[in-house]
């Protein structure tokens, strides 16, 4: 039987507020220079202590983004904006020593909020979800005109709100175009991975097994983050697709570079490209490098070298050639292809060739080194860039 609480409407009204809360997918994805930007201003305008885009789930105020003096994040029960998201409109509290509503708040007890004006913020359904807040440590009127940039600058704030689920939905699109399913070639042990470092990147991988029955592998990276990365690394993903006819690497590159070319020099973006060709018979890898130079050959007995260099991005002002590599993978023999942000992992560019060739030397299979890397980059709190990877070993 159900109890009255479940079927009160406000506690559903709650639930579902919370959850519009958690499905935004800011809580806990670190600073955003597009909210910082916002704090900023706010915190310099008004001449306050701190200024705060603040979130509430069902127990905790989070801070997503603060300027000024430093606000921890603490139960909501204590905290002003819950009461601003219980009502419309701004709420305004000029000394909250006088106001028993939160006059004992640990805040205020401590000295360090007497003056407090948020403007609430909502979820792209309506929810209430947090606030656009300024607060002080002495009590200070906040006039007509006061109230009117706040609302303005909190209206800025939900525009980056309403957009981060535009990206969360981008972000669901793009990850569909990355491959579903492991591609399973007998003789082979074949693993990818992309994470984004936000809602949508720049990143991106590919493989199928073209007519000819040879295996083409992709590894690319759109200069830049966000919606405009994005959209370019589908444009590039599908160029390149169209080009799996090309049997031979470098004129496959050499296609898309002229065929993206007025794209990427109007956007002035760069794209840099590994693109790789396996004949399974007999393990003949060619590959060109378009301005990647990421790639790692790890041969049985265990020595690595870096392969594939030699070629500039896509997008590159000046007419263009891309050399192209051939390899040849023995039985026990990979090779690993990934993103600059791998290098992040590590902290450091010779420090990662190393690390990267260390685990592909010990993993037991590909699909070990591509978890081992994503374990990596999964334990960041903020992930700094894309990580991809691509690995192929050779089996049999």
């Amino acid at each position: 039987m159900r109890t009255e609480v479940e079927r009160s409407p406000a506690a559903v009204e709650e639930v579902a507020r919370v959850r519009a809360v958690e499905d935004l997918g800011l809580i806990g994805a670190g600073p955003e220079e597009r909210f910082d930007r916002i704090t900023r201003l706010a915190q310099q305008v008004f001449g306050v202590g701190a200024a705060a885009v603040t979130l509430i789930d069902g127990r905790t105020q989070h801070h997503k983004s603060q300027y000024g003096r430093a606000l921890e994040d603490g139960p909501r029960a204590t905290g002003f904006c819950d009461h601003t998201i219980r009502n419309e409109g701004i709420l305004v509290v000029e000394d909250a020593t006088a106001d028993e509503r939160f006059s004992d708040f640990p805040s205020v007890t401590s000295g360090q909020i007497r003056f407090y004006a948020g403007y609430p913020l909502e979820a792209p359904g309506g929810h209430r979800v947090g606030a656009l807040c300024v607060v002080h440590d002495r009590p200070r009127d906040f006039t007509d005109a006061d109230r009117r940039m706040l609302a303005e600058l909190a209206s800025w704030a939900q525009r980056e709100i309403d957009r981060a689920e535009e990206l969360d939905r981008a972000g669901d699109v793009q990850r569909a175009l990355l491959p579903r399913e492991t591609l399973r070639l007998p003789g082979y042990d074949i693993a990818g991975l992309c994470l984004q470092s936000g809602a949508v990147g720049g990143d991106f991988f590919d493989w199928y097994t073209a007519s000819d029955g040879e295996v083409g592998l992709t590894v690319g990276d759109v200069m830049g983050k966000g919606l405009q990365a994005a959209i370019l690394m589908a444009t590039v993903r599908a160029v390149m697709r169209a080009g799996s006819r090309v049997a031979r690497p470098a004129e496959a590159i050499a296609a898309a570079a002229a065929a993206l070319h007025d794209d990427l020099w109007r956007t002035d973006t760069l794209v840099t490209l590994c693109h790789a060709r396996l004949r399974p018979a007999d393990g003949l890898l060619r590959l060109a490098d378009a301005g990647h130079g990421l790639t790692l050959m790890v041969r049985a007995d265990g020595s690595v070298e870096r392969t594939g260099r030699g070629g500039v991005p896509l997008g590159w002002p000046y007419d263009a050639e891309w050399p192209e590599h051939t390899l040849r993978l023995e039985p026990g023999d990979g090779v690993v292809i990934f993103s600059d942000g791998v290098l992040e992992l590590y902290g450091g560019a010779q420090a990662a060739f190393r690390e990267v060739a260390a685990v592909a030397r010990t993993a037991g299979t590909a699909d070990e080194l591509v978890a081992h890397l994503g374990a990596l980059a999964g334990a960041l709190a903020v992930l700094p860039d894309d990580v991809t990877v691509v690995a192929v070993r050779r089996t049999a």
